[in-house]
């Protein structure tokens, strides 16, 4: 059964969504959660809850269902991610396959680069993510 996703209007709310998608590993809910939720509010959503586990749901849902249809919002929740507390404890945690995921996250930004972010922009934002 597809998760039916609405725009969480808060922590709490957001929270339970995440979690419900990380239990089902549902990438495609996890996108449409991303997809309605705006970048800029995704570092008071995600609290300080965001771990491993979730990170790399965020990185293979934009990848596999959002970065071919938005890249530009891509770039937005990736930059928006990088300011979530937790964040450079969860980068330091992930393996060299999961980093090689978010390596290829970005290598599609770059093919599929539009006018909402620059190549340079995209560089720059590699750097917070230590590729």
């Amino acid at each position: 059964e597809k998760l039916r996703i609405s725009e969480p209007s808060n922590a709490y709310d957001f929270g339970q969504i995440i979690n419900a998608v990380n239990t089902n590993k549902d990438k495609a809910a996890c996108a449409d959660l991303l997809t309605i939720t705006d970048p800029k509010k995704l570092p008071v959503l995600l609290s300080n809850k965001l771990e491993g586990e979730i990170f790399l749901i965020f990185i293979q849902s934009l990848e596999y269902y959002v970065v071919g249809k938005d890249p530009g919002l891509v770039y937005q929740h990736l930059f928006y991610l990088s300011k979530a507390e937790r964040f450079k404890v969860v980068l330091a945690l992930l393996s060299k396959t999961e980093k090689e995921q978010v390596q290829q996250l970005f290598d599609l930004l770059s093919e599929n680069q539009n006018h909402q972010y620059s190549l340079e922009d995209l560089e720059s934002l590699k750097k917070v993510y230590e590729l």
